[in-house]
């Protein structure tokens, strides 16, 4: 088993903290995995993305070859598109559609939208209402970790262990948030697919 996956957004939305809960479960699970430097953290608001590769056995880069992603995980849509020529033709596509509009001439949304529409397998969630649901907007990366959590190899179990983990050093009351809003985005992409 292999599986690769970008992940993707701005600085500030909580990249590293997906990445951790994935590397973590990962772990937990005993499979490998490769995390290439995270690219953009010098400036709040600048573009963000990590290549994580997870895999049963030898892992020899840490970067994914474009055209061989299976999953990108973006928690800003117009960062969804900048990485779509690493995804495979069976790729998944799994995006915020809350924008972070940090230039002045950013799309509109509604474009950014029909345009990951226009992928074979995607998914986009409204992770600001459903980080406001869960009892605040700062959770919207665990919110599309949620949602994303259906496509990854990683055992739901393993997944909360990993997320408890990381959010206990700020207290139980933190923990529960970010474990609300990971319940929330899995259950709108078990919804939106159609999986009971």
């Amino acid at each position: 088993m292999k599986f690769d996956l970008i992940l993707a957004g701005v600085g500030g939305q909580g990249i590293l903290s997906i990445a951790f809960v994935i590397d973590r479960a990962a772990l937990l699970q005993g499979l490998n995995f490769k995390q290439a430097e995270v690219h953009g953290m010098a400036q709040r608001g600048g573009a963000v993305q990590s290549h994580l590769r997870l895999s049963d056995g030898p892992i020899y880069s840490d970067l994914i070859p474009k055209g061989k992603c299976d999953l990108i995980l973006a928690v800003e849509p117009l960062e969804a598109l900048r990485y779509l020529d690493y995804l495979q033709p069976e790729g998944t596509v799994v995006s915020s559609s809350s924008p972070y509009v940090n230039i002045p001439d950013y799309p509109p949304i509604a474009d950014l939208l029909d345009s990951i529409r226009e992928i074979k397998n995607h998914l986009i969630i409204n992770a600001d209402q459903i980080a406001r649901k869960a009892g605040s907007g700062r959770v919207q990366n665990i919110v599309m970790l949620g949602a994303a959590s259906l496509f990854l190899p990683l055992e739901l179990d393993h997944l909360l262990s990993a997320l408890k983990e990381f959010f206990q050093p700020r207290g139980q009351k933190i923990v529960d948030l970010n474990l609300k809003a990971f319940e929330l985005g899995r259950q709108e992409a078990r919804l939106q697919l159609k999986i009971n």
